[in-house]
């Protein structure tokens, strides 16, 4: 997708760059967690894509967590940070914009996570 063909997307477009970006989100899930996302929710606005999602926790990071709960907490930091930084670089591939940052929190009880990716540029 270009720069200009993002500012006029039609209601069908928007709904296919949605699939494409929840499918991307997913596939990087799966290769850090060897699991797929539960559910997702896209949301575009203006500069911005933000991901609701429902993941399922490692089971030995929630193992860790009874006894080794610094531990689990700077493992779920640093998977995050890698994360963040495959999904920055897939997302500036796939859409040829640059991606000024992305912000994702994790709840680890819940298993609820919320991802920001902002651009540079406004997207619609």
């Amino acid at each position: 997708m270009n720069e200009t063909s993002m500012s006029t997307l039609t209601s069908t477009e928007t709904q296919s760059f949605k699939k494409d970006i929840a499918q991307v989100y997913n596939k990087i899930n799966q290769e850090f967690y060897a699991t797929g996302v539960r559910s997702q929710r896209i949301q575009l606005f203006g500069d911005r894509i933000i991901i609701f999602a429902q993941h399922k926790r490692v089971p030995a990071l929630t193992a860790l967590s009874k006894n080794f709960s610094e531990l689990a907490s700077y493992t779920d930091a640093a998977l995050i940070a890698e994360f963040k930084s495959r999904l920055k670089e897939k997302i500036k591939e796939m859409t040829g914009l640059t991606v000024i940052a992305v912000l994702k929190d994790y709840d680890t009880v819940t298993e609820h996570a919320c991802c920001v990716i902002y651009f540079d540029k406004k997207l619609i």
